[in-house]
């Protein structure tokens, strides 16, 4: 970072192979504002689903948006060290501060100040040098003996007159309740308002009902009752009505309307009293043309509910009667007109449980002023409420937020994570699975968005759904694995999760995202996919030929006819089976043996070369194994030198601004994976020690003889494989003293071929 001569002088560090700031004073918290934003570590996180105090993040996130903004950790970090006499004292992480830390030079400070001694004092505490989070944190108890509390929310206990005590008491049982910061339930001045707006509006309604008491009450007090009872019976009746009409429209099918005797005979034999719905389908009174309705014919299960409409109505609108015809039925509707119109016009319908001379009471006594007067001497109490508030929020801050600091500007804590006592915020605990355990499980909010971005980290993750019995949800946890094999791992896999405060999850395997966890896992992985690939295509070879001898045999014992003799005795002998047609399979032989000879060829060359220096075995069995193993160990290189958790995070709601690598070294100290010390005592079904010696010898001496057979046995046989360079006939020349040699032609069967250079 560039300076000016009035910039500040910040210390930067190598973590996680990235160069980074380093935040070890309280002046570093200080000018956190001064630091250039490409320099941060994290711009943004969640204020969810982190391994810190929600309620820290949230008192935080000013603008409500569920995310912790670079420019509102600025704010915390300006108004924290302002109001405390020595900075260094937020790097502690205490959750207790003396009284005598805040910095009281500026106004903010005095404030804080007395408020955090006003707490202590309404805790019964005025005699206590120093505050706590846990002090702060308990509202309930910081306002349990005060009337007020700035809260805008009165109470019972805010005033001593009875009068509004029931007042209160009403609003709460009528309107609604809110709970006060003292823990108890009350009232606020929005409440107040719509219960006195609601006692208006009945009176006036029931005012208005009575003003046109004979139209709207034909019943008088009773009017209510009179409806409802009418209500219950009208459909049985509109239809008891309507069976008449059709009978006098319909003659010969009157019975069909009416009760039938097959009906009374299917419930003849039971037991009645407990047949009530079903008697109750049945007409109101037996239906005839003449369309009356007798009141000595009633159907009983009805019995009960004509009896209180004749009560209420009838014997009133027709006192001598004796039967009801449909036309007095319909008089008797229409004498509700009123009453149903008023009615609908309802209002007030919150307070009309308090019956309409308590609702005129309370109007007449209107004490509404008066309430609202309390929430008025509450509301007083705002700043001072409010100052108690920030000391709330201060120890929060004072407690937690050099620990976010060292996960959002330098992650530090993430890099420190070997220690047993220092986790990042995101570690959500450890997962324990074959053999190894993981400190680096992440909690999921979104597996979709997981799904695309974690292959980007070049790292092995699995993602466990967990569940416990003493929590509601499962969550989901992305575990990182940095060492081991990963020959066991598979969906459905189950595994057991521990969070950070020691409790136990079942953890099942949902889905991997495969990448290199180390060099030597990279080694072997290429002969592991040959030996899965051959046991497959075995397993394969094998199934298909097990079900198609199977379906053979079937079909042939579906299909099986056994002859028999004239006389139907033994069956007849079986027919010879065709001869081997040698010639069919020539081609099969020439090929096989074609191959056998190159391969002994290819054997035979190579066996020459080894042995020209006896180091080249060593060489050739090197150069071997670097062509299969060198590539997939090349790209595991690269990818462990590039294995970030930058995406990972992102995928979870960070905004991540610079690399978080994850090297080899460091990640050993990630996962860890079991040692068990010397066993004492001995397997009783291990294989003795000599049998594995013998097989290792044998095989190292089959090696050798056949080295040396192809070598050194093959060759004088002349095989058509092995050619051998021929040598140059040397011819001496004749001495100088010696005779000449006379020229004599060579028979043709005496002529020696000379071998071509």
């Amino acid at each position: 970072m560039k300076k000016t001569k009035d910039s500040y002088n910040w210390t930067y560090a190598t973590v996680g192979g990235t160069t980074r700031v380093s935040i070890t004073s309280g002046e570093d918290i200080a000018h956190l504002g001064e630091l250039d934003r490409k320099q941060w570590t994290v711009l943004s996180c969640p204020v969810h689903g982190l391994e810190m105090d929600e309620s820290t993040l949230a008192m935080m996130d000013s603008n409500g948006d569920g995310k912790l903004h670079v420019d509102e950790v600025i704010a915390a970090a300006q108004w924290l060290t302002s109001v405390l006499k020595d900075k260094d004292m937020l790097l502690r992480q205490e959750d207790t501060l003396p009284l005598d830390a805040f910095n009281t030079e500026c106004e903010e400070g005095q404030r804080l100040a007395a408020s955090a001694r006003q707490i202590l004092e309404n805790l019964g505490k005025p005699e206590a040098t120093s505050i706590s989070v846990a002090d702060t944190s308990d509202s309930v108890a910081i306002f349990a003996k005060t009337q007020f509390n700035g809260d805008g929310v009165i109470t019972s206990a805010s005033t001593d007159d009875e009068a509004l005590k029931a007042v209160v008491e009403n609003i709460m049982a009528t309107i609604g309740k809110v709970t006060d910061r003292s823990g108890v339930d009350g009232v606020n001045a929005e409440q107040i308002e719509q219960f006195y707006t609601a006692l208006a509006d009945y009176s006036q309604w029931q005012a208005d009902g009575q003003a046109r008491k004979a139209d709207v009450f034909p019943f008088g007090d009773d009017t209510a009752a009179a409806l409802a009872a009418c209500t219950a019976i009208k459909e049985k009746m509109d239809d008891y009505f309507m069976r008449c009409k059709l009978t006098a429209f319909a003659a010969d099918k009157a019975e069909s309307l009416d009760v039938t005797a097959s009906q009374l005979e299917a419930v003849s034999n039971m037991n009645l009293a407990v047949l009530n719905d079903d008697i109750a389908q049945c007409p109101l009174a037996r239906v005839t043309a003449k369309a009356v309705l007798p009141y000595d014919g009633i159907n009983p299960a009805w019995k009960g509910a004509f009896d209180t409409l004749r009560s209420l109505v009838l014997d009133k609108e027709y006192p001598s009667a004796e039967e009801l015809t449909e036309a007095q039925w319909q008089a008797v509707l229409a004498r509700f007109d009123a009453y149903n119109a008023w009615a609908a016009e309802h209002k007030g319908d919150a307070v009309a449980a308090l019956g309409v001379e308590t609702v005129d009471a309370l109007l007449k006594a209107d004490q509404k002023a008066a309430l609202l007067e309390l929430v008025e001497k509450d509301n007083e109490l705002a700043d001072e409420a409010q100052a108690i508030d920030s000391v709330n929020k201060f120890m929060h801050l004072y407690r937690d937020f050099y620990k976010l600091l060292k996960n959002y500007v330098s992650m530090t804590d993430f890099y420190e994570s070997y220690k047993d006592d220092i986790k990042a915020v995101f570690q959500a605990g450890r997962l324990y699975i074959d053999q190894r355990s993981t400190d680096l499980c992440i909690r999921v909010s979104d597996l979709g968005k997981h799904g695309e971005m974690a292959s980007l980290s070049g790292m092995y993750i699995i993602y466990c759904e967990c569940v416990s019995k003493l929590k509601p949800a499962p969550i989901t946890i992305a575990a990182v694995l940095t060492d081991g094999d990963v020959d066991n791992l598979r969906v459905g896999t189950n595994a057991v999760f521990y969070d950070r405060d020691g409790l136990d999850w079942d953890a099942t395997i949902t889905k991997i995202v495969e990448n290199p966890i180390s060099i030597r896992q990279a080694f072997w992985l290429p002969y592991r996919k040959l030996a899965n690939w051959i046991s497959e295509r075995i397993n394969k070879s094998a199934a298909e030929k097990e079900s198609a001898s199977t379906a053979n045999m079937l079909e042939k014992a579906d299909n099986v006819k056994v002859p028999t003799n004239a006389a139907g005795g033994a069956p007849a002998p079986e027919a010879k089976k065709s001869a081997f047609d040698i010639a069919k399979f020539a081609g099969i032989f020439a090929a096989i043996g074609m191959a056998v000879g190159y391969i002994a060829s290819a054997l035979v060359s190579l066996a020459h070369g080894i042995t020209a220096k006896w180091y080249n075995i060593f060489l050739i069995l090197l150069a071997i194994i670097l062509l299969i193993s060198g590539p997939s160990m090349f790209i595991a290189w690269r990818k462990l030198r590039r294995r970030n958790l930058a995406p990972v995070l992102n995928a979870n709601g960070w905004a991540i601004n610079s690399k978080i690598r994850v090297n080899t070294r460091f990640g050993k100290t990630l996962t860890k994976l079991v040692k068990f010390p010397k066993a004492v005592g001995k397997d009783p079904f291990e294989k003795p020690a000599w049998v594995k010696w013998f097989w290792r010898i044998f095989f190292l001496l089959l090696l050798a003889f056949g080295i040396l057979f192809f070598t050194n046995r093959l060759a004088p046989y002349g095989l058509p494989f092995h050619k051998e360079k021929p040598v140059a006939e040397v011819v001496e020349a004749p001495a100088e003293d010696a005779a000449p040699v006379a020229d004599v032609p060579a028979s043709p069967a005496e002529e020696v071929p000379v071998a071509e250079e």
